[in-house]
């Protein structure tokens, strides 16, 4: 359990720096259009903090950690998350700097597919801890 409150407190953290980033860099640029840098904070803060606070709290219940697939499925889905929300500063980066970089949606796109199949794979481990 103490793995996944550290997760959450590090997802955390990064959504709060990241929102102080998104908050400077744009003043720092004199930038006051949209950006995707806008986006990062709340998206590590939800499928980071509060995403991670939900699965201490499965755990607690339903002792979801017993199942084997936990581990790789706990590494698919940090390792496309970090991966999502770098692509979303990298984009939001060269947003702000007026620059752009054609291939980056279709990396972001891979993140997204693999974050959305870490989701559905910790549905089926959830789904068996709650049927045990």
């Amino acid at each position: 359990m103490k793995k996944y409150f550290n997760l959450a407190t590090f997802y955390l953290i990064l959504g709060l720096v990241m929102g102080v980033f998104y908050r400077e860099f744009t003043k720092i640029n004199g930038f006051e259009g949209q950006t995707v840098l806008s986006v990062v904070h709340t998206h590590a803060i939800t499928l980071g903090f509060v995403f991670f606070i939900l699965v201490l709290l499965l755990e607690k219940n339903f002792n979801i950690s017993k199942n084997k697939g936990i581990k790789g499925w706990g590494i698919l889905y940090n390792v496309s998350l970090v991966y999502v929300l770098a692509t979303f500063t990298a984009r939001g980066i060269l947003q702000v700097l007026g620059k752009d970089f054609a291939g980056l949606s279709h990396i972001a796109g891979l993140g997204h597919a693999l974050l959305g199949v870490a989701l559905i794979w910790f549905v089926v481990i959830v789904n068996k801890a709650i049927k045990e």
